[in-house]
């Protein structure tokens, strides 16, 4: 199958915008994978997407801001919010490359039945917050569930920019999102200015949500990749049916 390129710069979205969003502080945390113990994981028609002979599984909090829909006015309140997800790579039957989110903690309910309904996201009901500094960005999560998966995160970005790296691109530079509607797969894609993105170190890290979502092999190990952005504003367009 032939895949398609990474690019840094998003392809223009067709048609109207049904969402748009402000992401800031955003931090990258990935560990490579063995692309058979996702594949499972995935929706219909999606293969792991691979880099260095590795899949990938990211961790990734952030604050969301001022989500609005249809065009329309930002959504007071509810529209803004800490989330943390947990989400995966893959490549549908065209070689379009996307994301797959496992799971993704929010600490706003009203936000997360939304987009439960309207886009069928694994979104979970959480105890999410984050503490934001000059030198140091932090956050946790804890979730409304049995067994309350939880995690927590700080690192310290550094003034290093990560310009053309090719694993960074991989991780980051993403312009489709695969998720199951009934029997069939969906793709939203969406579109934003490139990254701009920095290296940081690790400074805590204790992680519930990725075993949570039925990877056990990462375990207390050390990600293989901690990145930082400042943020974008990004929009998504309508979803459509892929090929399976």
């Amino acid at each position: 199958m032939l895949v398609d390129p990474i690019t840094s710069t998003a392809p223009p979205l067709t048609g109207r915008p049904v969402l748009r969003q402000l992401w800031r502080d955003l931090v990258f945390v990935h560990w490579r994978v063995d692309p058979d113990e996702i594949a499972p994981l995935l929706p219909r028609g999606i293969v792991p997407d691979v880099f260095d002979g590795s899949s990938w599984v990211g961790l990734i909090p952030f604050e969301m801001r001022d989500s609005a829909v249809l065009g329309g006015p930002p959504v007071p309140y509810f529209g803004s919010f800490t989330e943390v997800n947990v989400r995966l790579y893959g490549v549908d039957a065209s070689g379009r490359r996307g994301v797959v989110f496992c799971s993704l903690e929010a600490s706003r309910l009203a936000a997360v039945l939304t987009a439960r309904v309207l886009f069928r996201l694994p979104y979970q009901w959480a105890r999410a917050a984050s503490v934001l500094s000059d030198d140091m960005v932090a956050y946790r999560s804890e979730r409304f569930a049995p067994g309350r998966p939880s995690t927590m995160i700080s690192v310290r970005p550094s003034t290093k920019a990560v310009n053309g790296d090719a694993l960074a691109e991989f991780l980051t530079a993403r312009w489709l999102l695969f998720v199951t509607r009934g029997t069939h797969t969906v793709a939203m894609a969406n579109e934003h200015e490139p990254w701009p993105l920095f290296e940081a170190d690790l400074l805590t890290l204790h992680d519930g949500l990725i075993a949570a979502a039925g990877i056990s092999s990462i375990g207390a190990r050390a990600p293989d990749s901690v990145l930082y952005s400042p943020g974008v504003v990004t929009s998504f367009g309508l979803p459509s049916r892929i090929d399976a």
